[in-house]
């Protein structure tokens, strides 16, 4: 949930005004402690040794997010000043401003703020100022509606409010507008991901998918009957073992010309994987509720791309199902046959992601003709061993998309590496009584799951982002203290804003 936060914009001049218990006065200093312009005007003449002085006591040294809270001075308008640090000369030429954003928020939380976004040799511009207000944003989250008692160390969760001061003030607003309806798409994959599976079973999700409707998202759900005569038997077996029928969402943003191909998005939505027959062990089974994050993540996208009015035109597609044994579940040796034509001998049950992507793909790819394809999956624990939890692994077809994703990921901090796809792994999936199996062994695992799947995508431009690591239960971050990340929002916005929307 994210309603604990509220942002403004003002210009420096208001780095001094405020009635009496003002709240907090941040400010940023480098390792050097040298203030700016608009912070010491709002300290006045003896902010700089007040500053100095504290440091030394408290052995501050204005490292990279590091800070020192104390009593304001008299005669400045505030009740407490924060003191941020921001590193070096060099640290500061790089600055991550969503992670400033997190930072800071993080020690005020729970408070009124003014940030007088002003430091030495600092030219703080509106696009910097919305960055810095999605990573506050981002970082304000949490999802507690289902406590009923607040730990007493738990960081402050009530309401925050913050007024970012600079010079570019009024085209701030815009830029903190994007920021909004941003983070709302990534705070909606979250909220997802960290749904118990009891809540958010595959009929609940498509629910919470169609609500996207309201933002002029055209909606589309395929139930079994549907799937049954689209010969999606890839996914309608995966779901045969769990009494929650599974459901594939179709989402449509028509933000570009009429008629131009769009760009497709596809997630993987096992909303809870038990492995069916060949079940994982009891340890760390809970995480599997989380095995929909590429499906959430692909919500959210098209929730900020939607309110946002991209313009461009994108298709999202999730297929939503339950991994679990009984009686009729599929079962390995089994052999079944995938929509488009192809079929699998199962090897492993646990292997149910890619027989669920190869359905909703080919669906995807004979339906809307995609102009480029990118899916998104929790997909194997081997690519955790590879990369670990900080980096996506991207596999792809076409190396100009696999570029765009990879500049995407650069400027959100969504990092993907490129992985390899070579004939060997391809054969690794070959099947002695049908087309392909749907698992190569444990050697190469990722790989071979990719090259499973890319055997669905025919010739369109495509990419698949294995996220298993990042999308839950992912390294915490400064703009992230959630179990479920939204992992790729942020990627799949920029990734259209910067290659795929009209100019």
């Amino acid at each position: 949930m994210a309603d604990g936060i509220e942002i403004g914009f003002g210009p420096l001049e208001q780095s001094g005004q405020g009635p009496g218990g003002a709240g907090d006065l941040v400010v940023f200093v480098g390792d050097d402690l040298a203030l700016g312009s608009a912070a010491r005007a709002a300290l006045g003449s003896t902010g700089a040794d007040l500053v100095a002085k504290a440091a030394a006591s408290e052995k501050f040294k204005g490292r990279s997010l590091s800070a020192m809270s104390l009593p304001a001075p008299a005669g400045v308008s505030a009740d407490r000043l924060v003191v941020v640090g921001l590193g070096s000369e060099k640290d500061r030429a790089k600055t991550d401003w969503p992670a400033l954003g997190g930072f800071t928020a993080g020690k005020v939380s729970g408070r009124t703020a003014r940030v007088v976004l002003d430091w030495p040799g600092a030219t703080v511009g509106a696009a910097q100022a919305g960055e810095f207000a999605l990573g506050a944003r981002l970082r304000s989250y949490t999802f507690d509606r289902y406590k009923t008692k607040k730990k007493p160390d738990a960081e402050d969760k009530s309401r925050t409010t913050l007024t970012l001061l600079l010079a570019e003030h009024g085209t701030a607003s815009r830029e903190g507008e994007a920021a909004r309806t941003l983070s709302e798409g990534v705070i909606l994959a979250r909220d997802l991901v960290n749904e118990p599976p009891n809540v958010l079973f595959p009929e609940e999700f498509a629910r919470r998918a169609a609500e996207l409707s309201k933002l002029g998202v055209e909606i589309e759900v395929l139930e079994p009957a549907k799937m049954r005569e689209l010969g999606m038997g890839a996914l309608l077996a995966v779901a045969q073992g769990s009494v929650r029928e599974p459901r594939v969402v179709i989402m449509r943003w028509n933000g570009g010309p009429a008629g131009e191909p769009p760009v497709a998005f596809i997630g993987k939505g096992v909303v809870f994987d038990s492995g069916g027959v060949s079940i994982k062990p009891g340890g760390g089974m809970e995480d599997m509720k989380g095995d929909m994050g590429g499906a959430a993540a692909v919500v959210g996208a098209l929730h900020a791309l939607a309110s946002r009015k991209a313009r461009c035109n994108v298709v999202g597609a999730i297929g939503i199902v339950e991994n679990m044994p009984d009686g009729g579940s599929y079962r390995p040796s089994d052999i079944i046959t995938s929509m488009s034509g192809q079929t699998i001998e199962v090897i492993n049950t646990d292997a149910e992601g890619r027989l669920v992507l190869a359905d909703v793909i080919t669906h995807v790819v004979r339906s809307a003709k995609p102009k480029a394809m990118v899916d998104l999956a929790t997909l194997t624990g081997a690519i955790i061993v590879a990369l670990g939890q900080d980096i996506a692994g991207m596999f792809s077809n076409d190396d100009a998309l696999a570029a765009n994703i990879n500049a995407a990921g650069e400027a959100t901090g969504e990092k993907v590496w490129r992985m390899p796809l070579i004939p060997a792994y391809d054969k690794a999936i070959d099947s002695k009584f049908a087309d392909m199996k749907n698992t190569g062994g444990r050697h190469g695992g990722a790989a071979t799951a990719a090259s499973f799947i890319k055997r669905y995508v025919e010739e369109v431009p495509w990419a698949h982002l294995d996220i298993a690591g990042v999308a839950m239960s992912s390294n915490a971050s400064e703009i992230n203290r959630s179990w479920g990340a939204g992992w790729g929002v942020r990627l799949l916005d920029r990734l259209v804003r910067d290659h795929y929307e009209a100019r």
